[in-house]
């Protein structure tokens, strides 16, 4: 039986953290007190919960399902002592979210700026990712996706719809002139990303689906440096508008074929449970939906 729950925030924070040491300075402790409650908490459940090298560390199987019950079980404690104190309402402790690179720095960078100015006692830790973080086991807050959900256990709030749409800088198209048509894309240099560039783009238009086969001229490992390469006029991206539609409005991208566009994959602010939130992830959610929702500005053309 467990019973100090030091032990299950110091687990916590050697997940989140990504290694002991990387724990011991998020809690302000020694490396050996940390080793120390790692050890204890282990003999007492007589499992290892990480396999540990010199260079990695790894949840086993056992300290995965651990983990998420520990990260539960430690809400529900912050809750229930807020809830005791009277402090319901405070924004306090550290809140840590997950986000697209591009969205992240775009977006949620000058808002939760904003946010942490109204609330001086709260610390951030962002961690910005084109690949889809596990909340629970990363030990996270709070997660902007887009697109369907997959795991019906997490708590999500729908913000706004998205879209992909085609553009390029008015350099490149001055050079090589506007497509008008996606079978002509194929005789265009086009931004390719990810960790699979598609040799493909598909899109929407007049409720039909439409296929154009493409030259990745360009081949990014993540969608920022894709954007970057479209700003330069290196040539035509395919990208969502949440990313481009800033550049479009000022003139730096041109929207371009506008009646032709993906499917409309939505944005979600995600939380690992929709149950006894902290406040500080409970009114950060509601200010960033806010935010997000007043920034939404375009509208799908077909």
């Amino acid at each position: 039986m467990i019973n100090d729950l030091q032990e299950l925030r110091v687990f916590a924070h050697i997940v989140s953290s990504g290694s002991l040491s990387g724990a011991a300075i998020a809690m302000d402790v020694s490396l050996a007190l940390v080793s120390k409650r790692l050890a204890a908490l282990e003999a007492r459940l007589g499992v290892r919960l990480i396999q540990r090298t010199t260079r990695q560390q790894a949840l086993t199987p056992e300290g995965l399902a651990f983990h998420e019950r520990s990260v539960r079980i430690l809400a529900e404690v912050d809750a229930a002592e807020e809830l005791i104190t009277g402090n319901r309402d405070q924004v306090s402790g550290t809140l840590s979210m997950t986000a697209p690179r591009t969205f992240g720095r775009q977006y949620l960078v000058p808002l939760t700026t904003r946010f942490q100015l109204l609330h001086p006692h709260l610390s951030v830790k962002m961690h910005f990712s084109d690949d889809i973080v596990d909340l629970v086991a990363s030990g996270l807050d709070v997660a902007f996706r887009f697109g369907s959900l997959q795991d019906s256990n997490l708590g999500a709030r729908l913000i706004a719809p998205s879209y992909r749409i085609l553009c390029a800088a008015p350099g490149y198209l001055a050079r090589h002139g506007t497509p008008a048509h996606p079978e002509e894309l194929g005789q265009h240099a086009c931004i390719v990303y990810g960790a699979r560039p598609s040799a493909h783009w598909i899109f929407h238009h007049k409720k039909a689906s439409v296929t154009a086969q493409i030259h990745g001229t360009f081949m990014a490992g993540d969608g920022e440096t894709a954007q970057a390469l479209a700003l330069e006029g290196a040539g035509i991206l395919f990208k969502s508008v949440w990313d481009v539609g800033a550049h479009i409005d000022s003139g730096r991208l041109v929207h371009i074929m506008p009646d032709y566009s993906a499917p409309t994959e939505p944005l979600h602010a995600v939380v690992p449970h929709a149950r006894q939130l902290a406040p500080r992830v409970r009114q950060f959610v509601d200010f960033a939906v806010e935010q997000l929702c007043q920034a939404w500005r375009w509208e799908l053309n077909t």
